[in-house]
């Protein structure tokens, strides 16, 4: 417990121990005096609450609920009623605090990723330093044990990386000479050099910290709706109670003491405690048990719209597939097998594209970009430049039907990336990709769930689509597509499934901006790393698992189903027992449960968002 919650323990505790002793005690003048005493030390801090929100016109709070309720009582003479619904409401503030802090928990160990120190090379001294101070191209010196301070390169070692803390897995990470390294990993073993890359502000851990801390401020309706609630409920609450009081004993002859006790108890059991507290906690509580599992959510709204998810939409390269292509057939045309293979390369070479990475890798020959020239990259086409004189064409079949180049037909599945000279036709080079191990299972998960459609967009051939599509179950899928088409299709998917519920898109965040801001909610996968995903994402999934989608579908229903369960048992034990209060069948004890105890089983409950199986 917090020092501040220690001090409302023992505060509680002296009021209750004062509280026992004047139920023991004969003496009235005495009696009195440990009531008194009992209800000031457990409740003025109530009492300057409320009196600081009338002075600042926020005068309807629970705060002056309680004071009214309380202070009506002693005025009344039912001193016990006033110390017991002081005293168990203050228990229940120190339960929802102690629940709050459980809840940060989960979200506060995630801010221990932040490294708090780096050891850095500077003219030709060791010195530790804060990451704030590392200087981008700044060498770091990262032992066994030390946390990575800011994102980099390995340029010397070979050690494995603990991503724990950013992805929720806990199998390492291998990383040597050439590999990127991400801030906030922690070096297991060997002794790592590490050549800066970005300075602290624009790491990846500074960047996750930010969109953990503000989540809170983007809210779900339910949450908002409550809001907006308890300022028209609360008010009118006050006013039922204050009619309670004055119509019976005005016009009908009612007795003041016993009229006055029932609005005193009707305002005690009216205060909306337990909505308030409980539906901000249950979304606070599944963002902290999503960040846990490495899916962080940017906003409850987002989690929200996620349970309400009906329809899937997913990129193929790097989201179901690994994205790690490799050369499976080369066919070549007037030219032999090693010289189609150098010109695709030396064209590809001038691009970060997958598929360009992979024949370049499959090239075992020396490449040399200087020889090109003119060099022009068609997204969802391919790549044309002037290579000794010459137009060269590498790419798919709407790049060759662009340049009016005649193509044979491939038997093969796979990405076909065709090459031509000028307009001769030199061949082909088939690429295939690698689905990933857990996609068709994602794809199972999700459907077990509850999601209607699960639908792929891909610009690959129709034919590769197809036998993806069909490998893991997919609903539909739409091939041959460039990156706005792709936002066409979401936008129909979106015009097609607004009465059912959200789409969800689901891409790898490099390039898939434009569909992650257009879908209901963006989910970027294998985010690691990635600037474009966490910029332009609502939902980050911190590694490459699909299963991870799943488990965050689960958590957003699992949390808006506690957030209703709440709302629902809330008002219904609430205006029972007003009508029982206003018609005489409930006093002030019973007044106290519907408060404090419905306020304690709704926080109970909403805790339970904490964890998902």
């Amino acid at each position: 417990m917090t020092r501040k919650q220690k001090k409302a323990m023992i505060r509680i505790l002296i009021s209750a121990a004062l509280f026992i002793a004047a139920l023991i005690v004969k003496h009235d003048i005495v009696k009195m005096i440990l009531f008194l005493t009992a209800y000031l030390i457990v409740g003025l801090g109530v009492l300057k609450e409320a009196a600081t929100g009338i002075l600042r016109g926020q005068i309807f709070d629970e705060n002056f609920l309680m004071a009214i309720a309380t202070i009506g009582a002693v005025i009344i003479g039912e001193y016990p009623e006033a110390v017991a619904v002081m005293m168990f409401y203050q228990v229940g503030e120190l339960f929802e605090s102690y629940a709050v802090g459980k809840s940060r928990e989960s979200i506060s160990a995630l801010m221990d990723i932040a490294p708090q120190s780096a050891t850095v090379e500077r003219d030709g001294k060791i010195i530790t330093i804060d990451p704030e101070e590392v200087m981008l191209g700044e060498m770091m010196i990262v032992k066994a044990g030390d946390r990575i301070a800011v994102d980099g390169i390995v340029l010397d070692g070979h050690s494995t990386l603990d991503t724990a803390a950013l992805t929720g897995e806990s199998i390492p990470r291998d990383v040597s000479q050439g590999d990127e390294v991400i801030s906030g990993c922690i070096n297991q073993s060997g002794l790592l050099r590490v050549r800066a890359t970005k300075v602290y502000t624009d790491s990846t851990v500074a960047k996750i910290l930010d969109l953990v801390e503000n989540a809170s401020d983007k809210k779900a309706r339910t949450e908002t709706f409550i809001t907006r609630f308890a300022r028209v409920y609360t008010p009118a609450v006050c006013l039922a109670a204050l009619l309670l009081f004055l119509v019976p004993t005005l016009f009908f002859g009612g007795n003041w003491a016993d009229w006055g006790n029932r609005a005193l108890s009707f305002l005690v059991v009216s205060c909306p405690c337990a909505l308030v507290i409980s539906v901000p906690l249950s979304f606070f509580g599944g963002i902290g048990a999503a960040s846990k599992a490495g899916v962080l959510v940017k906003g409850s709204n987002y989690l929200e719209a996620l349970a309400s998810a009906q329809t899937v939409v997913f990129d193929k390269t790097g989201t179901l597939t690994r994205g790690s292509f490799h050369v499976t057939v080369i066919h070549p045309d007037q030219i032999d097998e090693i010289e189609l293979l150098q010109i695709a390369a030396t064209v590809e070479s001038c691009s970060d594209h997958p598929i360009s990475r992979s024949i370049s890798a499959h090239y075992s020959g020396e490449i040399d970009p200087s020889a090109l020239s003119d060099i022009e990259e068609i997204p969802g086409h391919g790549i044309i430049a002037t290579l000794d004189g010459a137009t060269i064409s590498v790419g798919n079949d709407k790049l060759m039907n662009r340049q009016g180049v005649s193509l044979p037909n491939c038997p093969h599945i796979g990405t076909v990336i065709h090459i031509a000279r000028d307009s001769n036709y030199l061949g082909h080079i088939v690429i295939a990709d690698e689905i990933k191990a857990d996609s068709a299972s994602a794809i199972a998960g999700l459907k077990r769930e509850g999601i209607a459609k699960t639908v792929m967009l891909t610009g690959d051939s129709q034919a590769v689509a197809d036998d993806v599509a069909s490998k893991l179950g997919l609903d539909e899928v739409h091939a041959h597509l460039l990156p706005s088409q792709k936002v066409e299709q979401v936008e129909r998917l979106i015009q097609e499934s607004k009465r059912k519920g959200t789409l969800v898109f689901v891409g790898d965040g490099i390039n898939d901006a434009p569909v992650l801001t257009r879908a209901d909610v963006g989910v970027a996968m294998g985010a690691l790393g990635s600037d474009a995903a966490v910029e332009a994402a609502d939902i980050v999934l911190m590694d490459d698992n699909p299963l991870k989608l799943v488990k965050a579908v689960r958590i957003s229903r699992k949390t808006l189903r506690i957030a209703h369960q709440n709302i629902v048992f809330a008002l219904a034990v609430k205006f029972i027992v007003l009508i029982l209060v206003a018609v005489g069948l409930a006093n002030m004890w019973m007044a106290v449960f519907a408060d404090v105890g419905v306020s304690v089983i709704a926080i109970l409950n909403a805790m339970r968002a904490l964890k998902t199986k």
